[in-house]
């Protein structure tokens, strides 16, 4: 799966992405996210360490001391 380029689009990708595989104030290790995301890579186009930097990057999952979180 590539990303988007438009960041509108983009973040609409990555929403359903964080709702799809996170639940709300769950705290997640970083190899569970890891894992989780890596689903979403199969199809090549995008790995899983450049969708987690997006997600922090949105606000979409928060991080703190190597804890995920979606707000």
């Amino acid at each position: 799966m590539g990303l988007p380029a438009q960041p509108k689009r983009r973040r609409v990708l990555l929403a359903h992405i964080a709702e799809r595989s996170f639940e709300p104030g769950t705290r997640y290790p970083e190899r569970a996210v890891d894992d989780a995301l890596k689903a979403w890579c199969a199809a090549g186009g995008s790995d899983h360490a450049t969708l987690r930097r997006y997600l922090i990057d949105e606000r979409l999952l928060t991080r703190e001391h190597g804890i995920y979180q979606r707000p």
